[in-house]
């Protein structure tokens, strides 16, 4: 029976052949959304190991955090813009799952990284939660929590206000669209925590700063920052 649907699992990839988010090649059997080669060549900062990386010195200063960390760089045209334009607008949500899992592999290895208690998807408004169907980053907080062992909570930390559009705002202007635009419902869960605050790509920092102030209001709770890619 086992080789017979072996057999069946064959003859659908045969003419329906999964493809790898990255580069769009046909997957071998043994490999999930992405293929090895693209894993092998992903662009890693290894900013885990480096407490005062590019990402960390940009957010200095604008709140205190615990560790600013993200798994990639993004540059347009790279495989990292295929991976976050597959998750983000196709409807690929294995790719932030995949995504999650490769870098919460390389963090449990590392001696440097700061294991936190609480891991907090950036919330989505509910309109763009409806019309997208899910949170991409959701789906890599999910991914990070199975290697991690570290839970995640989607339900307590509220986007309210459907801001505009940030993509032709400066960092400041970004921050002040952003500022009153997060809630907690409540605050008790999230006392003397150490949250890991999870996105998809860092540019200005806009809105994870909005976030962790918010979060920052609750007694004894820290910050840490983690994205799969970072926008140079």
């Amino acid at each position: 029976m086992k080789k017979l649907l072996s057999y069946f699992n064959d003859l659908i990839a045969l003419f329906f052949p999964e493809l790898c988010a990255a580069c769009g090649r046909s997957l071998y059997r043994n490999e999930r959304v992405i293929c090895t080669n693209c894993i092998y060549h992903l662009p890693q900062t290894n900013f885990h190991c480096d407490p005062e990386n590019k990402m960390a010195r940009q957010l200095w200063g604008r709140f205190p955090f615990v560790q600013t960390i993200a798994f990639l760089y993004f540059r347009k045209g790279n495989r990292i813009q295929n991976l976050m334009h597959q998750l983000k607008y196709k409807k690929n949500t294995e790719t932030g799952i995949r995504l999650g899992e490769l870098y919460a592999y390389e963090l449990k290895r590392s001696e440097h990284f700061k294991r936190a208690d609480l891991i907090i998807p950036v919330p989505l408004h509910p309109a763009k939660f409806r019309k997208r169907g899910y949170n991409q980053s959701e789906c890599i907080a999910n991914g990070m929590s199975v290697f991690l062992n570290i839970p995640v909570s989607t339900n307590n930390l509220i986007r309210h206000e459907n801001t505009e559009t940030q993509t032709k705002k400066s960092r400041y202007a970004r921050y002040e669209n952003l500022i009153n635009a997060f809630s907690i419902k409540d605050r008790a869960e999230f006392i003397h925590k150490h949250i890991m605050l999870v996105d998809d790509v860092m540019t200005t920092g806009a809105t994870l700063e909005a976030c962790s102030i918010k979060l920052l209001e609750i007694e004894g709770a820290e910050i840490s920052i983690c994205t799969i890619a970072y926008a140079e």
